[in-house]
């Protein structure tokens, strides 16, 4: 029986990790307003999580890993860093709009705090069914 290894919970670990990495973007990002000809950075993750997500709806149903259809889709993604190259914000080439990164900091911190959350909840559950409600 999978407890802690189960497909949502491989997906919160994964989630947890892309807002760790986008909180270190975003800080760098903030880091390099004043910086000239620096151009931003993003990470891509909510786009390959919702392509794996709809990819696995229309997948074979497996029981083993071994079975034919089993390349399971969340166990590959991996959050990437792009570089926006294509806008400029300022006369000296930079793109970095601190409202912005601002905005985007504190939707990522609510973020990891909604993942947190639900991964302690889900420990909890277990736990207390464990303890037979007590």
């Amino acid at each position: 029986m999978k407890l802690f290894n189960d497909e949502f919970s491989n997906i919160l670990v994964k989630q947890m990790d892309a807002c760790t990495l986008r909180q270190r973007v975003l800080a760098n990002n903030i880091a390099n307003v004043n910086t000239p000809g620096f151009k931003k950075s993003e990470v891509n993750f909510q786009q390959q999580l919702k392509a794996a997500l709809n990819h696995n709806a229309m997948g074979l149903r497996v029981t083993n890993q071994r079975h034919i259809g089993a390349a399971n889709n969340l166990q590959l993604l991996k959050p990437e860093v792009l570089q926006t190259e294509d806008t400029s914000m300022r006369a000296g080439k930079n793109n970095v709009d601190i409202d912005e990164e601002m905005v985007n900091t504190a939707a990522n911190t609510l973020l990891y705090r909604l993942t947190t959350r639900v991964n302690s909840d889900r420990a909890n559950l277990i736990s207390y069914v464990i303890k037979g409600g007590r």
